[in-house]
């Protein structure tokens, strides 16, 4: 029987913000619930142990909380040191009790998520795999599709100008924002894109959760004409009632769970019959260790799968997925990073670097708000 005694003794987190190129504009602005998106706020965590293997992984927030998640896991932290890094599950149960008192959701699991995600990089990279391949990989290509060019602040000329940027990039589909008070206007948009894209690749919609039920129901029997891949947050993300409605009516796939924040609150989307596409965002919901029990539950339900965002953690989950999923391409973060992914053929290949195969890139530490270490680096 093989045991191992390695320790962790070493954590260092950092609290990095990454500016965008132009603020950032859905339904949700355009309606004022929320201004527009200038800067994505992460929380990277490094891991080293006492035999000398690391891990590094991260969580995020956008607009609100970043700050909040690194306070968090600076009070959590300490408890991992001396812990075997190999006992993935049990630290995210001790992580959570160290800060049981604010729950288990929202900015308290994705705190814990950075953790953890660094654990199972490590666990990878201490068997030379690559991620994908450690949890059981189905492919080693996942197909993708873009979302940064389709923002509803981008004018539709550069909306377009994206669809062939992408085509020619080798990415396989296109989604565009829609949900602005004139329908009519979300319904040219799609349609130019459709006329652009010519068939030549897939064609999804997101509306951002902006439509009330009877709203809704009537922008969604319009665009089914256009045989979309699916229609993402029609409605409120926790309105699990009104998803399922609208997954019963209509001929297009519901995707929606990216703004879901547990696993539990993806449990009642799945029991309900609420989602053709489940969305799961590995950062917001805890960790890969989470997000792995909401794919087996999706798996019993036959779902198809398309995490949201981060695409750097979520091409390996995705690869280990059993039904054919999509992930999505977001070239937000890649200068925080020094390795970038490949597309070809309307696919996202999964690279075989060990572990998730990144590297933080000194633009990085460039950025760096904050930082907090503790233990000893071995």
């Amino acid at each position: 029987m093989t045991t191992t005694s390695d320790k962790i003794a070493w954590i260092r987190l950092s609290a990095i913000h990454l500016p965008l190129k132009a603020p950032i504009s859905d339904a949700k602005v355009l309606t004022g619930r929320q201004k527009p998106l200038t800067e994505v706020a992460c929380l990277f965590a490094e891991i080293e142990t006492v035999d000398g293997h690391s891990g590094i992984g991260f969580s995020y927030s956008k607009r609100a909380g970043g700050p909040g998640q690194f306070e968090h896991a600076k009070e959590i932290a300490p408890v991992l040191l001396g812990e075997d890094p190999n006992d993935i599950a049990k630290l995210w149960t001790k992580l959570a009790w160290a800060g049981a008192s604010v729950g288990r959701s929202g900015l308290a699991v994705q705190a814990i998520a950075a953790f953890d995600i660094a654990l199972w990089d490590m666990k990878a990279k201490r068997a030379g795999l690559p991620l994908s391949k450690l949890l059981g990989a189905h492919r080693d290509s996942v197909q993708c599709y873009n979302t940064s060019g389709g923002f509803l602040s981008s004018p539709l000329a550069e909306v377009l100008d994206n669809v062939e940027r992408s085509i020619e990039q080798g990415i396989g589909g296109i989604k565009i924002k829609v949900g602005q008070p004139d329908m009519a206007e979300d319904l040219r948009r799609v349609a130019a894109v459709n006329d652009k894209i010519g068939g030549r690749v897939s064609l999804m919609v997101d509306a951002n959760q902006q439509w009330d039920r009877p709203a809704a129901m009537r922008a969604c029997r319009q665009l089914e004409a256009f045989n979309l891949v699916w229609i993402e947050e029609p409605l409120d993300a926790y309105d699990s009632e009104g998803h399922a409605a609208l997954a019963a009516a209509l001929d297009t796939p519901i995707a929606t769970g990216e703004m879901l924040a547990s696993v539990a609150e993806h449990i009642d989307l799945i029991q309900r019959n609420a989602v053709d596409f489940i969305q799961p965002d590995a950062p917001r919901v805890g960790g890969i260790t989470q997000f792995l029990r909401i794919c087996a539950l999706a798996e019993q339900k036959k779902l198809k799968l398309a995490p949201h965002f981060a695409m750097e953690i979520h091409l390996h989950l995705a690869a280990a997925y059993e039904f054919e999923p999509w992930v999505e391409h977001f070239d937000w973060l890649d200068p925080l990073f020094n390795e970038r992914l490949e597309n070809r053929n309307g696919r996202m290949i999964v690279p075989n670097r060990p572990g998730l195969g990144f590297t933080l890139s000194d633009q990085a530490m460039a950025w760096k708000r904050a930082d907090a270490e503790f233990g000893k680096r071995p």
